[in-house]
């Protein structure tokens, strides 16, 4: 069997253990807003709408904490380790969830969830991208593509499981999954060579890359390399921090204050509610396929022009869609909306992957999704505060235009330090 075959075998095993592990994030990360209408809802609801608002956020929050302190301990620890970690940790809370017997319960389990939910993603991504032989791009957004088909399956087994099983059955078939993908990564998923090196094992670096056809370079990285967050934001590395940091902030801004408000927007527009509901539909469909593309072409023209390029076409997209318009213009409005603007944040990620040296790199992506955590939870805020002014048309969409605008300006002042993994 030719070499190079048995090379690009064992690289694709750690991007599907990648994958299916941000599949698993991307269930749990859904499964809450998918059970909510059922836990508010009914003659004796589990939880008031007030009371699911506090365990969503605090979710979030979880998340936000998940990011920033996992993101460190998988530059000092190893990716390996940090990953299986969250995996299992995710996997044991949301567990626990389905044996919650009141909402502060269901509050804590979702809060502690979050510090895996939050920290598997910024360490698979910098696991595909340092196996990923310099297409960073491609395969930063292939992976979370894995987000989308999380969250889809969420909202299918919805529907096959809640009429019969109830809502505590979600959250079983949602953990023991991961049960599962734990011990296989620990029997499969290698270390980062990239780590290793920054850590000071070349030895252990060289096996492994030989192993899995990657080229190492020529010196370790310096010591002040080695993570913190204040490494971040001191340096050669403060300029772009703080540039990622406002970027990523924006980005989840509008993912989630788009995904909890379109429909809403839309409505306010003169469309009808169903309408609002098929056009969130293909807002996300058109991530997808923005994800398979963004990758694609930042890894050709350079992933910095291209997530500035994707902010600013999702702004010009979503100030466009103030405009009332038929149908047939309005249904590839939306989905090019969905292209750009939901795969713009994770460009911004994959310069991040790609641009930060080994020592920083998950502690880097940590704080992009960390911070945009922030973003994440201030969106739906937003969104909610101008339909309760009756602005949220056109205003709404306005809004979230200057807010892409926003992180077009604050990426492209940004630095390209590296220009390879």
């Amino acid at each position: 069997m030719p070499t190079t075959f048995v090379q690009s075998s064992a690289a694709r095993t750690v991007a599907i253990l990648c994958w299916i592990a941000v599949v698993l994030d991307g269930f749990d990360l859904v499964v809450l807003g998918a059970l909510i209408p059922t836990l508010t809802g009914g003659d004796t609801p589990w939880m008031t709408p007030a009371q699911a608002t506090f365990v969503s956020t605090i979710s979030l929050v979880g998340m936000t904490l998940g990011a920033l302190s996992i993101g460190i301990a998988t530059d000092w620890l190893g990716r390996r380790k940090v990953m299986i970690f969250a995996v299992l940790v995710f996997s044991a809370l949301t567990l626990a969830c389905a044996f919650a017997q009141n909402y502060v319960q269901l509050g804590i389990f979702r809060f502690l969830a979050g510090f895996g939910l939050g920290g598997c993603l910024p360490t698979a991504i910098a696991m595909v991208t340092e196996f990923s032989s310099g297409r960073a791009g491609k395969a930063s957004t292939t992976v979370m593509t894995g987000y989308h088909v999380g969250a889809v399956a969420t909202a299918l087994l919805g529907l096959l499981v809640l009429p019969t099983l109830g809502w505590h059955a979600m959250f079983v078939i949602g953990a023991v999954p991961g049960f599962i993908l734990g011990p296989v990564m620990y029997r499969s998923l290698p270390e980062s060579p990239s780590f290793l090196l920054a850590s000071g094992r070349r030895a252990e670096a060289e096996a492994i890359a030989a192993r899995y056809g990657l080229t190492l370079p020529e010196s370790a990285p310096l010591p002040e390399e080695r993570a913190s967050l204040a490494a971040l934001f001191r340096g050669k590395l403060l300029r772009n921090s703080v540039a990622i940091c406002v970027t990523s902030f924006m980005g989840l801004l509008l993912v989630y204050g788009l995904n909890t408000w379109l429909p809403k927007l839309m409505v306010a527009a003169g469309y009808s509610l169903t309408g609002g509901l098929w056009l969130l539909l293909l807002l996300n469909a058109g991530a997808i396929c923005g994800l398979l593309a963004a990758g694609r072409v930042g890894d050709r023209i350079g992933l910095k022009v291209a997530a500035v390029a994707w902010f600013l076409c999702g702004a010009v997209l979503l100030a466009v869609l103030s405009v009332r318009m038929g149908p047939g213009l309005l249904y590839p409005m939306v989905f090019l909306t969905g292209c750009f603007v939901f795969s713009a944040q994770v460009l911004v990620y994959a310069f991040v992957a790609s641009n930060y040296p080994p020592g920083v790199r998950a502690t880097a992506l940590g704080v992009a999704a960390g911070v945009g955590r922030l973003g994440a939870i201030a969106g739906p805020l937003v969104g909610g505060t101008l339909v309760s002014m009756g602005i949220g048309h056109p205003w709404g969409f306005y809004v979230f235009a200057i807010v892409g605008l926003l992180g077009a300006v604050a990426l492209a002042q940004s630095v390209v330090l590296r220009q390879k993994v």
